[in-house]
């Protein structure tokens, strides 16, 4: 006869499974994956801002910025500002309105891994905490409160 440690009906998880069950009742995944999107769309798109000025005019600092500390081998400089920039903008944008949620999060995840390969190998927790929230919306896609679930992507 074996009784299951977690179950519960054991005295002393009983509590941790109780506050479990509020959680999940309490933050639906639909509500979980807004946040998420709305999270880490924030991050690349302030980071994208501060590489214009106006709208989209991409400013002499970001060009040094890229021919200096964001070199990347293969790509040229003025067009790694270009795409990077551009990216940051659109990609947070349709993960904001839900759509096309898994290849935004695509997208951010190569960008996050070519900034921790080639930029900056250090800040791998910040990488990883980012790439947690990425990996979640590829397999999960925009949830509930999404247009992506409006137009039927799944």
């Amino acid at each position: 006869m074996t009784t299951d440690v977690l179950a519960p009906s054991n005295p002393l998880t009983r509590p941790f499974a109780q506050l479990a069950g509020i959680a999940r009742k309490a933050l639906p995944d639909d509500l979980l994956l807004l946040v998420a999107r709305l999270g880490i769309a924030s991050v690349f798109f302030l980071s994208g801002r501060t590489k214009v000025d106006g709208v989209l005019h991409i400013t002499d600092g970001t060009y040094s910025l890229f021919a200096e500390e964001y070199a990347l081998p293969l790509i040229p400089s003025d067009l790694a500002a270009h795409l990077a920039t551009y990216s940051e903008h659109l990609f947070s944008i349709l993960l904001v309105l839900g759509l096309f949620t898994r290849l935004s999060a695509l997208a951010f995840l190569g960008m996050t891994l070519v900034i921790e390969v080639f930029v900056y190998p250090d800040a791998w927790s910040t990488h990883l905490s980012w790439a947690a929230i990425l990996l979640l919306l590829i397999a999960k896609g925009g949830g509930g409160f999404s247009l992506d679930r409006v137009i039927g992507v799944k």
